[in-house]
Parts: C-alpha cells; structure tokens; sequence
C-alpha cells in the first residue's frame, strides 16, 4: 500500500470509530420499493474515460426498473466523481454511506481509491461489491475484510499470463516494463516475473511512475535505451496514450503487452497505429467495437439499453468497452439480489455475492462462469488473449484461467 492510501485510511479510521457499533437495526438503503447502491468513479481527469463503467451499469439498471426492478424493488444508483483521487473517491464514499444511506457500494472504480475506502466500509458493515480493481487483496483478503468481494480477472494473473505467452512464443524477448508504483502496477509486474519463471532475468529494464505524475515520456526513452524488443505497457488512462505515443515518438518497434484495464477500443483508436499494430492484452467482456461481436446477441441488447437508458449517448458511446463492463458486472449485481431474495439485509447479499454460479451473462464471453465461495472471492477467472490489428481487437486461442 501506498504511504498516501496508508495516511488516508488512518483519517476515515476516527471515522470508523465512530460509526462502529452505532449500525441501527433496520437496513439502511432498503425499503419496499427501492434498494440505493452507491459507487466513487472518475468523472473527470486523466481517468475519465473509465467513469464509463458507471454509465453503463447505470443504464442496465434503469433497464432492469423498467422491467419491475428486483423482487418489486428499484434500483436507486448514485455515482459520485472522484477523478481518480483517493481522497475524494473517501470523501464520497463516506457521503454516500451516511449521508444517502446507501445499501450497498458497487463497483468503485480504482486500487487505489477502493484501498482507501475499505477500512470504513468493513469496520462500518456496509458491502463493497464487485470492487472495479484486479488487484489480488481484494479477493484474497476476505479474512480481514469480510464485506469485500473483487469482480474482474486479478491483475496478477493476468501479468503471468503475458510472461508464459512470451516465454512460449518470443524466444529472443528482451523485455523492458512500464508500470504504475503502486498496488496495481506492482501486482502486475509481480505476474509478469513470475509467468517468465526461469526466464525472468530476460527483464532488461523496469521504470515505476506514480499515478500523480503528468508524463511517462522520459520513462519511454529510458525503456527504449535498454534495446528491449518487447514492451509491457502496466499503466492507466492518460498514460497509456502517452506509452504508445512516446513509443511512435522515438521510432521504438518493439512487440507490445498492455494490461486489460489499459485496452479499451476508444484508447486504441486514439494512439499512433504504427505503434499499437500487433499489440497484445487480455479480454473477458464483449467489445461492442471488435468485428467478431458485429452481430452478437449480447451485443445488440447493450446497444439497445445505452440507446433508450443511456444519457447524451453518442455513436462513439455505443462502441465503447468501458459501457459494456460496467453492465457485466450490473448484470452480476442484479443476479446476486435477486438470490438474496425478498428478505434483502447485507448480510443476504454477501451470502449472496460468495455463493455464485452465473452462466450466460450477455456482457461476458461465451462460456464464462461467473464463480465464487465465502473463501474465494474473485468472481471473473477467466479471459482470452487478442490482438489489435486494422484499428480493432481480434481475439484469439481458447478460453484460458487466471485463476489465483
């Protein structure tokens, strides 16, 4: 953890204490009509593209309301901006928590910013669901953290996936490494190592940014000095554009990994394509933009939902990823209530959320098994891999686990 996550978990702790033993015994956030869920995104900032995944959850619920909502119930979902800022994704959660009264959080969106706010929502009992962040504590420190649960495939694994790949088909990799300094990136790299096993010390050069920087540019070009032929790009929003722009900038043509989180169709299109030919990363939702999914079911249903639920949705809106994560794990939320049942308190939910078995969800590749337990918490394990080529993600090979 981060000494700035670290000094912002010590300031909500007075909060904590003083919400601990003050829970009433009604449900907060429940009533006979409604359920409120609550959830902190960027808005705005370097990370704004990704609030998306709040727009699109938000539309999917407004779907589902229409169709008579949960057991009889409404959803009433409340997202706040924090424009990726640690600080403000507490100040909101703590406004949503005792302020609105919220049942639930969903989705918060960040490692950082879900960090900070973890603490406080276990010491005060209030579920922090579908956490919208690979990084491995979430799913595996339920011990510590009981009303916490991940949603997307661990970054870890995902890091170790790109270092077998690499081994089994880059022989000469020389490989040079941009991350984020902190959980994520870290997590990420860790995987990376130990994918490559043996074959770790292939590792060239390393380069950390924090995620307060304003640019990775020099970072680049001391990665280009290594005379790697091979660049994993372990970074978020702004400075994944920046990676693949100081890539093309510097005439460096080496064969590119870049995380998931960091892959978005809308970002791809955006960088110099002579740069992000070829790159490869993971997918384990359908990308309204990849060819392959031009006439999928699943698909046409997000397209239709965004149109009719969605606001101020433009053409680009409808090829955006980040619109279709969000309503996969919308998707997950709504499945969860409806096995809570009637009778909705938190702890039902978080029987809920740990006793999963989802087959079919629309938003998710065919044939993943959305799965969890009380002591295993990470409800995506699976993914494949694809490659960008013609302005678009293909992609390829089985279904493959990035189970912890």
């Amino acid at each position: 953890m981060g000494m700035r996550v670290f000094l912002l978990s010590v300031a909500v702790a007075a909060v904590c204490a003083a919400t601990a033993g003050a829970r009433p015994t009604a449900t907060p956030g429940v009533n006979a009509n409604e359920i409120r869920l609550g959830s902190s995104v960027p808005l705005s900032g370097e990370a704004a593209a990704a609030g998306n995944v709040a727009r699109g959850a938000d539309a999917y619920f407004k779907y589902v309301n229409a169709k008579g909502g949960v057991l009889g119930r409404k959803i009433n979902f409340t997202y706040l901006d924090d424009g990726y800022d640690p600080g403000r994704a507490v100040n909101n959660t703590i406004r949503l928590v005792q302020q609105q009264q919220v049942f639930a959080m969903f989705n918060t969106l960040g490692t950082n910013n879900n960090l900070a706010i973890r603490k406080f929502l276990n010491q005060a009992g209030v579920p922090q669901l579908f956490v919208a962040a690979g990084a491995t504590t979430f799913g595996r420190d339920y011990r510590q953290y009981p009303w916490t649960i991940g949603y997307i495939p661990p970054y870890s694994e995902e890091g170790e996936l790109y270092g077998k790949y690499i081994v089994s088909h880059l022989k000469k990799a020389k490989i040079a490494v941009l991350y984020q300094d902190d959980d994520y990136g870290r997590d990420l790299y860790a995987g990376l190592r130990k994918g490559l096993g043996k074959n770790a010390n292939a590792i060239v050069g390393k380069v950390g940014y924090d995620p307060t920087a304003s640019d990775v540019q020099p970072q680049i070009a001391q990665l280009k000095a290594t005379k790697a032929n091979v660049l994993c790009i372990f970074a978020f929003g702004k400075f994944s554009l920046q990676a693949f722009n100081g890539v093309s900038r510097v005439g460096w043509k080496p064969q590119i990994f870049v995380n998931d989180v960091s892959a978005a169709s809308s970002l791809m299109v955006a960088v110099p394509q002579k740069a992000a030919n070829g790159a490869i990363s993971i997918v384990f939702g359908k990308d309204p933009a990849a060819p392959v999914w031009a006439r999928d079911k699943g698909v046409a249903l997000f397209r239709r939902i965004l149109r009719q639920y969605g606001s101020n949705i433009t053409s680009r809106d409808l090829l955006d990823g980040y619109y279709v994560a969000g309503m996969g794990a919308a998707y997950t939320m709504v499945d969860a209530l409806k096995k809570a049942g009637k009778n909705l308190t938190r702890d039902s939910i978080m029987r809920a959320a740990t006793h999963l078995t989802e087959r079919g969800n629309p938003f998710l590749l065919p044939g993943i098994v959305v799965r969890t337990t009380p002591s295993f918490r990470f409800p995506v394990t699976q993914v494949k891999l694809q490659r960008w080529r013609t302005r678009a993600w293909h992609p390829f090979g089985k279904l493959l686990s990035v189970k912890p």
